[in-house]
């Protein structure tokens, strides 16, 4: 682990209520690690009774439209940028589900409720199919015990408190 600023060789150091945090010796300062923050969307049509998925190239599994909040941006300006650049598709509106830590990328992951113009679909290089289901075929596809399964059930959740 090296210093961020420096480049120095950090080491572990106790801190008040923190426990052990990586310490650059050089800055004389604390450096907590950060990690990428990435949005992950239960995309629904504007009827919100179907969800959209994808499959990405190489993958067998269908998963949740996601992407990394890119550095000075926020959540807000990640959802319709994200969503355009992969589907073609425009964000009408959204909102957040909750937060997760994703440990096989080491991502936070930000969740939310799409709402998606209708429209064609253009997919971008990184996904193979999109797909819209009912909720139910949804549940059925999503890999199980997996963030994306998380996210869509809240998603799914949402959508029933709005029945």
């Amino acid at each position: 682990m090296f210093c961020r600023d420096c480049g120095n060789k950090l080491t572990l150091r106790f801190k008040e209520n923190e426990g052990l945090v990586p310490y650059c010796e050089n800055c004389g300062k604390y450096k907590f690690p950060f990690f990428p923050v990435a949005v992950s969307m239960v995309v629904v049509n504007r009827a919100e009774n179907e969800i959209l998925l994808a499959k990405h190239f190489g993958d067998e599994d269908f998963k949740l439209f996601a992407g990394y909040i890119k550095k000075g941006e926020n959540a807000e300006k990640a959802i319709p940028r994200e969503l355009k650049e992969e589907t073609g598709l425009s964000a009408v509106k959204w909102k957040y589900l909750g937060s997760r830590y994703h440990e096989e990328k080491d991502i936070l992951m930000l969740g939310f409720l799409v709402v998606a113009e209708n429209g064609a679909i253009s997919l971008n290089e990184e996904i193979e199919e999109a797909r819209w289901c009912t909720p139910e075929i949804a549940k059925e596809l999503i890999l199980k015990n997996s963030t994306a399964e998380f996210f869509l059930g809240a998603g799914y959740t949402e959508l029933g408190k709005k029945k």
